[in-house]
């Protein structure tokens, strides 16, 4: 229960709005998610069975209650050292994410200025989080947008604001003691542990280069361009995967201000890596 109740917790912390503005961020968000299933599939291929390497593969969205909620339905045994490496490259988002940045990207297509977002209104903020938990109809979607259905509500401030502080750290610490306690030597010090550490850093590496290529694609279509740093946001790191972006993109042109509109990729990475860990849980269950 500890993911579901901190991904209420994500949701009453997130603002949809530049998601909502800019509807294309759910493409860049999708993007991301490639390297889920390409790892998955790396993972087959050095001898993991199908639970366990679905397991695997949700590091790539860089979502740490997601991969703990999936492993604890698929591969219990592999929880200690799949939570460690979720939360460990999550934690290295600005260490990771830059090199592959630069790598796909000129300094031409990294100066890029986006244009301002729209304004969104509230009711379009009310009914987005509705609208996704009908048609999705996982539970940590539900969760994430109950989240946030009750910070753009309005009517349930205290509630609001006990997910976002209180609820969420003391969860954080029950889920730390819980998972630490199957971190034991015997099911951690292993070969197994290190295949899952390689893996998964691959993972998070293709997810971000996935979101980088797409925005870079779409630019041969669109007359408005996008700046393609935004694409690497797209894996679920909220909100440190969308300041990387702000932050390599002043590199590039200091006038420049991408936060708000990684802050689109980057949400839609949340649901994205729900999504991803419903397909595998419904295939492989």
């Amino acid at each position: 229960i500890y993911p579901c109740v901190i991904f209420i917790g994500v949701g009453a912390m997130t603002d949809f709005g530049p998601l909502l503005a800019n509807p294309k961020s759910f493409l860049l968000g999708a993007a991301a998610q490639i390297g889920i299933f390409a790892t998955f599939l790396g993972a087959l291929v050095l001898g993991f069975n199908y639970a366990e390497a679905g397991s695997i593969g949700i590091i790539g969205g860089a979502d740490g209650p997601t991969a703990i909620y999936l492993t604890s339905k698929l591969a219990p045994n592999l929880l200690g050292p799949i939570a460690v490496a979720a939360y460990s490259y999550m934690a290295l988002v600005p260490v990771i994410q830059p090199p592959i940045m630069k790598m796909l990207t000129t300094q031409k297509e990294r100066e890029i200025v986006m244009k301002q977002l729209r304004k969104v209104s509230k009711t379009e903020k009310i009914i987005f989080p509705i609208i996704v938990t009908v048609f999705v109809s996982l539970l940590l979607i539900g969760c994430l947008m109950l989240g946030n259905l009750m910070r753009e509500s309005g009517v349930v401030e205290r509630l609001s604001k006990t997910v976002q502080n209180e609820l969420m750290n003391i969860t954080t610490i029950f889920l730390g003691v819980s998972v630490g306690a199957t971190t034991t030597a015997t099911a951690f010090l292993n070969y197994q542990t290190l295949a899952i550490l390689v893996i998964g850093i691959l993972a998070f590496a293709l997810g971000s280069a996935g979101g980088v290529l797409l925005a870079k694609f779409m630019n041969l279509f669109t007359k408005n361009k996008i700046n393609p740093l935004i694409g690497s946001a797209g894996v679920s790191a909220v909100p440190m995967a969308a300041r990387v972006s702000q932050t390599v993109g002043q590199e590039a042109n200091p006038g420049n201000f991408l936060l708000m509109h990684a802050m689109g990729p980057n949400v839609a990475g949340v649901i994205g890596s729900a999504v991803a860990a419903g397909i595998l849980l419904s295939f492989l269950g």
